[in-house]
């Protein structure tokens, strides 16, 4: 089936890396270092073609003097092939492209376009289609086919760049497919040494605003983000492209990383299990989570650590602070930052709302002064790790919106800042071997670029 000019076939949502030559065209690291470095050569190079090795596959990686940065592409617009006007006719096929406006349903299009009630009620009811064309929004486009007597014979609602559900009638009513286009998955690369913030130089690189969000997760159980960044921090970054008819349309995952933290250096790869778990590990096989995540908030500053014999600034008197205040905009999201049960949800004095989680028998964790409760967060609530239990304010005794944050182990108090966290569970024995044959190119090219930023930081000093 072609839908708008593009080949669609029957096929899992899932699709496979193609590890295939890209154009990296050049552009600066951070500061200029890598033009400098690019400036030693010749200057018909101002294009590279680099063919990283396929993963699982231990062929040679690029020259380090080859890998630069990609400049990222704009997205295609999955639809530019279906006309702006709300209504069309193909003469020759008898199809109907409708775009849904603001308030509209099914039943009212079907209405507007003089469809028969029955095909939608019908459409409405089918396994796999359903669902989804009771959700239709603003913007949406969705085509028709008809026979000569008006019945729809075909619908095709596209629900992205890349996937497709359709319709089609049959002898017992419609029958429903998800039509998925075949997307190419290229492999890119970013580099970076950080002279302000992180989002600014992963910006400067290259990395989208997702891509630097992810990467700042995956370090997370690591790095605290608010606290240990420094200037002349660097980080790496192999990671997924994925074109459409040769275009762009967005990014992929990280496939590997590495952080270069107050000369601390912490790789990861990822990896995927048969049965399609995917987690970031250790090159050794050990994992990068951690039960808890560092900072319940991301990208806060820190306002009052934890303390002792700290002063009150609404009491006005020596009161120990046992926890951590990150202040935050009103309304900023805070995480869970381990699983776990909630166990308090309400008011709580001066803390004012609050939300206290039980992790296991050992720990708890309490965040306290939200301005609200995420919707559903309630005692006996079951909560994941990173999920959004609420949002910043300055309810009870604050001076103005933040989180306090407190980590209990065993009921006592302790620095959520420097209590050593235990680790979640590494790469199962029975698939070591296979983990170790597929990140062994990734790790390869994360030497190559660190090579290359090391070559480009030497020749600026």
């Amino acid at each position: 089936m072609s839908l708008s000019g593009r080949d669609y076939s029957l096929r899992p949502r899932r699709t496979r890396s193609k590890l295939v030559p890209i154009a990296l065209s050049v552009t600066a690291i951070s500061s200029g270092s890598l033009a400098i470095l690019l400036g030693m050569l010749p200057a018909e190079q101002e294009s590279l073609q680099v063919a990283p090795p396929r993963v699982g596959d231990l062929s040679p990686v690029p020259a380090a003097e080859a890998l630069v940065h990609r400049t990222p592409t704009t997205a295609s617009d999955s639809l530019t092939d279906i006309a702006e006007d709300s209504l069309q006719t193909d003469v020759a096929a008898n199809w109907l492209e409708m775009t849904v406006a603001s308030g509209d349903t099914l039943s009212g299009l079907f209405d507007r376009y003089g469809l028969a009630a029955a095909d939608w009620m019908a459409l409405s009811k089918t396994d796999g289609i359903g669902t989804a064309l009771t959700r239709i929004r603003p913007g949406d486009r969705i085509r028709i086919n008809r026979d000569d007597a008006g019945r729809v014979t075909r619908l095709e609602y596209p629900l992205d760049t890349i996937t497709t559900i359709s319709a089609e009638r049959g002898e017992d009513g419609f029958v429903a497919n998800t039509l998925t286009a075949d997307v190419e998955e290229r492999i890119a690369y970013a580099s970076g040494e950080i002279q302000n913030s992180l989002f600014l130089t992963a910006n400067a690189s290259g990395l989208s605003d997702r891509l630097t969000m992810e990467l700042a997760n995956i370090f997370g159980w690591d790095i605290d983000f608010v606290l240990d960044i420094r200037r002349g921090d660097r980080f790496s970054v192999v990671y997924e492209q994925r074109f459409l008819d040769g275009e762009k349309i967005d990014d992929g995952h990280i496939l590997a990383a590495e952080f270069i933290n107050q000369g601390r250096l912490i790789r990861a790869v990822r990896f995927e299990t048969p049965e399609g778990d995917a987690d970031y590990y250790t090159p050794e096989g050990d994992s990068m989570r951690k039960a808890f995540i560092r900072t319940p908030v991301d990208f806060a500053r820190i306002s009052s650590g934890f303390s002792l014999g700290r002063k009150h600034p609404i009491l006005n008197t020596i009161r120990a602070h046992r926890g951590v205040d990150y202040a935050a905009p009103r309304g900023t999201p805070i995480k869970a930052t381990g699983d776990g049960k909630v166990i308090f949800a309400g008011t709580k004095g001066g803390y004012g709302s609050t939300v206290i989680v039980q992790h296991g028998r050992q720990y708890t964790t309490l965040y306290a002064h939200m301005n609200a409760f995420r919707r559903g967060v309630r005692s006996g609530t079951r909560v994941r790790q990173g999920q959004v239990i609420g949002y910043v304010g300055s309810s009870g005794l604050a001076t103005g919106p933040h989180l306090h944050y407190e980590f209990r182990l065993d009921g006592v108090h302790r620095n959520p800042i420097t209590v050593p966290l235990p680790r979640a569970h590494p790469v199962p024995a029975a698939l070591k071997a296979e983990f170790t044959r597929s990140v062994t190119p990734l790790i390869a090219q994360l030497d190559v670029l660190a090579k290359t930023q090391q070559v480009a930081v030497n020749t600026t000093e």
